[in-house]
């Protein structure tokens, strides 16, 4: 007997095909048949979920995951991280390489498959290392780390330095069809700052990022895209400046594609200051005016890249809007509570971002930034565009035919986040005790209910 679930009487978003409507989702043995139109015939023992008043997407899809394992557990697992995943909507994620051993074999690359098999609840899909043990002197196997299941090609958390070494990378990724993903930082530049070059680092006695450690990386990968005809992916774009790099190369034609982070988007410098006093609040930065407190120098808002100014947060919500950037990626980065309970400077970067990703993406449509159907198509079919065409015809789709990955969303229901209650080891986030609008209702993988929120927490 056929195993039948229908979502009945939701929105249904799905940008993959121009799909906004109210209407039923049905899937069967795991495979979207399908979206849009009311079910009127559904199979017999058929599951019914009402979405009345809610809004039903294709999964999330997350190109930029930190996942620990192997090697780091403590701070992360294939288990947690992907059952944070499902809370955030995601029924796909890309696990970055840089654990210990770092994926950069094919011995690792199936330790993570085999992992996620057996205890991950999202689907994983993993990112192979550009070079051998991240350390930037020379090219990892790239073909066997391909043949093995990697979806690209990364050394992120440190960049590519070497333009001759990016060079090759490039040009034997065209080998795969496989994108290069860099961390784009120029090390000269980048130096010791801890956050961005800017009046809150000054004020705060600690070095910065100038933006152009960032955008001088990305203009020379751009340009050794242009000589090599090599696919290049921009990791966690977070300057202006970047953006326009970008959309240049849209331009001219490169493949070339960018991601940005819900936190890049939202938060600035100020964040550093120390946020709300305790207790539910605004999302919104601290007094740039107001006394220093105890709250300052507040590691949780500790992220490389930096967060940056006002400016740039609204050139990448433009961005956004606009179709140069092309996904959302949380670049979710857990720690122990020891990583980040130090100095600014002896703290470890990143900020856990999966279970806040959709409430605080929610928070640009509440504004007007940007509309729904946007926001919902660069969490889908944007990044699945991203994976490539081999990925398109089943995730970030509800196209018939397509894995039964579905996410169901209240826009409206408000709730306070607490980090105690994540499902990631990771409980370093800046915005705990913010009041964010938008909550991950319920997570469908392969037509199986890996989430159902919790009511008491809306």
């Amino acid at each position: 007997m056929a195993d039948s679930t229908l979502i009945k009487g939701g929105r249904v978003i799905d940008p993959s095909q121009g799909l906004d409507a109210i209407g039923d989702v049905l899937i069967t043995d795991g495979v979207v048949v399908s979206a849009g139109a009311k079910v009127n015939d559904a199979p017999k023992d058929c599951k019914v979920i009402d979405a009345t008043g809610l809004v039903v997407t294709p999964g999330f899809i997350d190109l930029h995951v930190h996942l620990r394992e192997p090697g780091q557990e403590d701070k992360e697992t294939v288990a947690t991280g992907t059952l944070a995943a499902v809370r955030g909507g995601f029924t796909t994620i890309c696990a970055m390489p840089n654990t210990e051993p770092p994926m950069d074999n094919a011995a690792v690359i199936r330790q993570v498959l085999d992992a996620a098999k057996q205890t991950g609840l999202a689907r994983v899909l993993p990112i192979g290392c550009a070079t051998r043990g991240r350390k930037g002197k020379e090219l990892a196997d790239m073909a066997e780390l391909a043949a093995a299941g990697a979806i690209g090609f990364s050394d992120d958390g440190s960049p590519i330095a070497d333009p001759g070494l990016m060079r090759n990378a490039l040009s034997y990724s065209t080998t795969t069809g496989l994108p290069v993903i860099n961390h784009c930082e120029e090390p000269s530049l980048a130096k010791d700052g801890v956050l961005h070059e800017g009046w809150v680092a000054s004020r705060l006695g600690l070095p910065g990022q100038p933006a152009a450690a960032e955008e001088n990386m990305v203009a020379r990968d751009i340009e050794l895209v242009a000589l090599t005809g090599g696919r290049l992916h921009v990791a966690h774009i977070s300057t202006a400046g970047t953006l326009e790099l970008v959309r240049r190369a849209k331009e001219r034609g490169l493949p070339v594609t960018a991601e940005v982070t819900p936190h890049h988007l939202i938060l600035t410098e100020e964040w550093a200051l120390g946020t709300i006093e305790e207790g539910a609040g605004e999302l919104t930065a601290p007094d740039k005016f107001a006394p220093l407190t105890n709250a300052a120098y507040d590691t949780r808002a500790k992220v490389n890249p930096p967060l940056r100014t006002e400016d740039d947060t609204e050139a990448l919500a433009a961005g956004l809007r606009d179709g140069i950037i092309d996904a959302i990626a949380t670049d979710h980065a857990p720690h122990t509570s020891t990583d980040k309970a130090c100095t600014m400077q002896e703290a470890a970067f990143g900020i856990s971002g999966l279970e806040t990703a959709f409430g605080m993406v929610n928070s640009l449509v509440d504004r007007g930034d940007i509309d729904l159907p946007t926001a919902i198509e660069r969490l889908t079919a944007g990044p699945a565009r991203v994976l490539g065409e081999a990925y398109q015809p089943w995730i970030g789709t509800l196209k018939p035919g397509a894995s039964g990955d579905v996410t169901v969303l209240d826009p409206d229901t408000e709730w306070v986040v607490d980090s105690a209650t994540f499902a990631s080891k990771g409980r370093n986030t800046p915005v705990d005790g913010i009041t964010l609008k938008g909550l991950v209702m319920k997570t469908i993988v392969g037509g199986r209910l890996v989430h159902e929120a919790a009511k008491a927490n809306a």
